[in-house]
């Protein structure tokens, strides 16, 4: 029979699992790449601003997504716990995708404005002395460490060249917008951010 000839020869078959992935993988991405809803973005969604962009760079440096997912699937458990389910339109100004599957801590997709700057700013830096049970580390020295300003502004030319669209005078005045700014608070602002233009709808 056919099959056993395949089995048999590891390189034929090692060829034709390329092929079917590869089929497998163009339908799905190709369409989705056309389609509107997931290259346009959702009404209200802006890239970040400097201050929410240096957080965004911290919060993927710090390996945050190792336990906390940003996308909330479309079943009720999911909604009634987190608030509406994701949709591409919110996700096209993030690279990378921080949608993830592992939940060793709650789903961040709609924290923002669900606690006090300060709440966050304590909760980084000592998270059992607001959840005692918590397993997550500590991270107290970005209390200390200043956002670079020039590198922001070099990143948001970056990203204007991938498609943001930023202006010259958003690039420009990015190191005056972080001035003065810790990595806590740049951290503290991208989280304040999440969820909140499509949760206010």
């Amino acid at each position: 029979m056919n099959h056993e000839k395949v089995e048999k020869n590891i390189s034929l078959m090692s060829i034709l699992i390329v092929v079917v992935i590869s089929v497998g993988g163009l339908i799905e991405i190709v369409p989705l790449m056309a389609s509107s809803s997931a290259t346009e973005p959702y009404e209200g969604i802006v890239p970040y601003p400097p201050l929410q962009l240096a957080g965004r760079d911290i919060y993927v440096r710090e390996g945050c997504y190792g336990c906390h997912s940003q996308q909330v699937r479309p079943f009720r458990s999911e909604t009634e716990r987190y608030g509406p389910h994701s949709v591409a339109g919110e996700f096209v100004y993030d690279r990378p995708f921080q949608f993830g599957s592992k939940r060793t801590g709650p789903d961040l997709s709609r924290v923002g404005g669900r606690y006090s700057d300060e709440w966050h700013r304590i909760h980084i830096i000592k998270p059992q002395e607001l959840v005692p049970d918590s397993n997550m580390p500590a991270y107290p020295w970005l209390a200390e460490i200043a956002v670079d300003g020039q590198l922001v502004a070099r990143k948001m030319r970056a990203l204007r060249r991938l498609g943001d669209p930023y202006s010259d005078e958003q690039i420009e005045g990015a190191a005056d917008a972080v001035a003065d700014k810790s990595e806590l608070d740049a951290l503290i602002a991208y989280l304040q951010h999440l969820g909140t233009v499509r949760a206010a709808r």
